[in-house]
Formats: C-alpha cells, sequence, structure tokens
C-alpha cells in the first residue's frame, strides 16, 4: 500500500488523515468475515493499515454458487457491479428478489436477511461494497433461515 502525503501548506481539520491511501489488487485481504459461496477482501480497512469510518472491499461469487443467507448487523451496505450478474433474495422468508449487472448499484439496509446468486455457468460476479462502519458485520444465519 502506497500513502499519498498532502502538502503542509494546506489547512486540515482537527484531527483529520492528511494521507490519501491507495490499496493495488495484490494487496487486498481475505482476512475478513466470510460467508459460506463468496469471497470478501478487504481494501479500505484496519487489516490494511487504513483508518477510516467506512470499510471497502471486493465481493466475488464463483459460477452456479449461491452464498449462505446472512445479514450485516446495523451496517448499511452499497454496492457496485463491477462484472457479472447476480440475483440478490431477500424477506423474511426470501420472497423477494432483484437482479443486478454491470454498472449498477444496490443498496442493502442494516439486518436486512440476503443472498446472492450467481446465475451464470460460466462467468462469475465481481462487486465493490462499501460499509458504513470500519469493520466489517457478517452474521452467517442457518441454512433453514426462510424455511
Amino acid at each position: 500500500m502506497r500513502r499519498l502525503s498532502r502538502p503542509k501548506a494546506q489547512s486540515t481539520k482537527p484531527g483529520a488523515q492528511s494521507t490519501i491511501s491507495v490499496v493495488h489488487p495484490a494487496e487486498l485481504s481475505s482476512e475478513t468475515q466470510q460467508t459460506s459461496g463468496s469471497l470478501r477482501t478487504a481494501a479500505i480497512a484496519a487489516i490494511n493499515g487504513i483508518a477510516s469510518s467506512l470499510w471497502a472491499g471486493i465481493f466475488v461469487v464463483e459460477p452456479s454458487t449461491k452464498t449462505g443467507i446472512h445479514h450485516h448487523g446495523e451496517q448499511d451496505t452499497v454496492v457496485y457491479v463491477l462484472e457479472g450478474e447476480a440475483r440478490v433474495r431477500w424477506g423474511n422468508c426470501g420472497e423477494h428478489s432483484a437482479t443486478v449487472g454491470p454498472g449498477d448499484f444496490l443498496h442493502v439496509p442494516s439486518w436486512l436477511p440476503h443472498q446472492e446468486l450467481n446465475p451464470s455457468r460460466e462467468h462469475s460476479f465481481r462487486w465493490v461494497v462499501v460499509r458504513s462502519t470500519p469493520e466489517p458485520i457478517v452474521v452467517n444465519l442457518p441454512d433453514d433461515f426462510w424455511t
């Protein structure tokens, strides 16, 4: 990770960081909370030495795979779809769904049980994920949660 410092001539808010952090793909960390069927890698996170009020990373689900049902506690989650198509289920019984593809944004409210499904037999889907607190919260629910 490379840090770029701000010139001293600029004023800053007291306590504000004076460095921009750059995380390259090889520096993403899988040492973050996981859900079955997916891989999360942390970019903007304490594990990478970055103090922030947000968490950000990459989320990948392989072809013909679905994640476990989960929620993110008090965190709101914003997603930008980089590649692939996904179906997202949510609700008390998984009764709602939406399909997202490249260029789409998705907002997942706090505490909402949901699941991501990759309908493609050939392509992974990849998202940029930003969470509203600095440490990721992942509450994995039982497989029979919606039955």
